[in-house]
Order: C-alpha cells, then structure tokens, then sequence
C-alpha cells in the first residue's frame, strides 16, 4: 500500500472509532459544502462497495461527510458490470484509489443463501446465487460474510488488474466487515 492509499486507510479507521465514541455522525454537511461541491465536484477519498440494508450507513459508519465517500449499494455486497462500471468511474475519472469491499454481520442475504432461501423471488436469486458461490457450503453466519467480502475483492481485483488506468501499486482493494451491533469495522 502507497503512503497515500495507507493515509486514507487511516482515515477510515480513525472516522470509525470516532463514530463508535460519538455515538453520532457530526460531519459537515452544510449548505457551504453542498454548494461547492456542487460548484467543483467530488473528490471521494474512498469507494466502499456494501450491503443495502438499512442498518449499514458507511458515511456514518466512516464519520464521513458530503463528497467523502463513493459508496456503491447492492443487496449482498454483491458485484455485476453495472458496480464494476461505477467502480471504475470511480477510479478512472475522480482519481480515488483506495476500494473497500464492506460486509456486515447479520446480512439477509448471506442467511437467505446459508439456508437455501431463494424462493419463488424473480431477482433475488442472482444475488443468491452469487453469494453461494462465495460461500460454498459455510454455515457460520460471520464465517460466510468474510467468505462474501473475500470474494468479493477477488472479483474487483481480476476485473481491475490489468486496467490502463491504474499503474502498480496505486489502487488498494481492502476487506471489512461491520459489526452492525457494536459499529465496529474489521479490516480483514
């Protein structure tokens, strides 16, 4: 990992414990900032690609504010073209280089795909389908969601190894896992 990369590691570490302390989210998100953000764009120092469920809120989860985080959500945490392009946009036209792939305990859909609980859903199957190729046969609920994120960076990794607009050592894909009850994020 760069120095620069290791610094927004850093800060992701640091934006957690401080929202685990806080017990709230004090984060700039005034009308000044919206305005220039607005007026210059975003400059994200991070993606973090999680789960949609309701109780995961990385911006929170991060104590980051407006045009901190590139967050990309999907059920499961799981990746098609469609993440993969905002990845890449992500990277290719905001320069930011450090990716977290976030997984958190209690996830529906690694208990939908534990249990073998597709069901008569049009979609939802993919997502399970997707997640139980990560998995395997794992039925520990917090075993399965590392699996989950496991496969999930290896997804980005061989999707992105070969980019031409990455040089070596510039992009970091990252692993985590957050506790939904305790607020805190392992790095995995």
């Amino acid at each position: 990992m760069n120095k620069e990369n290791a610094a927004v590691l850093e800060r992701l570490i640091q934006g957690n414990e401080l929202y685990i302390k806080n017990n709230q989210n004090s984060v700039d998100v005034s009308l000044e900032l919206r305005k220039k953000t607005a007026k210059e764009g975003q400059h994200p120092y991070a993606i973090v690609i999680t789960c949609s469920d309701s109780r995961v809120i990385p911006d929170a989860i991060f104590s980051a504010g407006i045009g901190d985080l590139f967050v990309i959500r999907v059920a499961g945490n799981v990746l098609d073209n469609h993440q993969l392009g905002s990845i890449e946009y992500a990277f290719s036209h905001l320069e930011t280089n450090v990716i977290v792939m976030l997984g958190h305990t209690k996830c529906g859909a690694i208990d939908a795909s534990i249990h073998k609980h597709a069901g008569d859903d049009k979609f939802i199957k993919y997502i399970l389908e997707d997640i139980s190729e990560a998995i395997g046969d794992e039925t520990d609920d917090y075993k399965a969601t590392v699996l989950n994120v496991k496969h999930g960076v290896k997804v980005i990794k061989n999707a992105f190894h070969d980019h031409p607009d990455i040089e070596d050592g510039e992009l970091d894909v990252l692993g985590a896992v957050y506790d939904i009850e305790t607020g805190v994020v392992e790095w995995i």
